[in-house]
């Protein structure tokens, strides 16, 4: 029974009890405005399910906003291609386009892919000072993350994951 307005109304209110001046400050502090920031945290959600390592994503990310460099987030592919279940991004998934793929766009994409959660929200505000531009998963599959700041260190991390879920694919094929 509730009217569209009020309903607008109280997301209105609680988004303006949630951006307080503080957290408004840290956004400053990091080149990002309140909506940035939502969709960063809206790209770190679907990156990670860890939260000991959102905020330093999060800084991998701004890292590469500050070094105009293509965001290259996978979670940004399969919302351009609507395809939610992709567990690997291709080469061939880099191509479509999209406003969202940031493989072909520098920059945060126009909006957020997804809700992010206040925590999630709150690690972009709180991520750190790193020297880092890249990540990829740690082959071990236990939610961690190497963090490398040059290309050839990110390749060899890479290749590790990449030979580690080959092998599971395999083993898991062959049972």
């Amino acid at each position: 029974n509730t009217t569209p307005d009020k309903i607008f109304d109280k997301i209105i209110r609680q988004c303006y009890d949630f951006w307080t001046p503080e957290r408004k400050d840290r956004a400053t502090a990091k080149g990002l405005t309140p909506q940035t920031a939502y969709i960063l945290a809206s790209i770190i959600e679907e990156e990670t399910n860890n939260t000991k390592e959102k905020d330093t994503m999060a800084s991998v990310y701004l890292n590469r906003v500050a070094a105009n460099m293509p965001l290259q987030a996978d979670p940004t592919v399969k919302f351009a291609l609507k395809d939610f279940g992709l567990k690997r991004i291709m080469q061939k998934h880099w191509q479509v386009p999209s406003p969202y793929n940031t493989y072909l766009v520098k920059g945060l994409p126009p909006g957020p892919i997804c809700t992010p959660s206040r925590q999630t929200i709150d690690a972009v505000l709180r991520a750190p000072k790193t020297p880092y531009l890249y990540f990829v998963a740690k082959p071990d599959f236990r939610g961690y993350s190497n963090f490398a700041s040059s290309y050839p260190e990110h390749l060899i991390y890479a290749k590790a994951y990449q030979h580690a879920l080959d092998s599971l694919i395999l083993s898991k094929q062959t049972k």
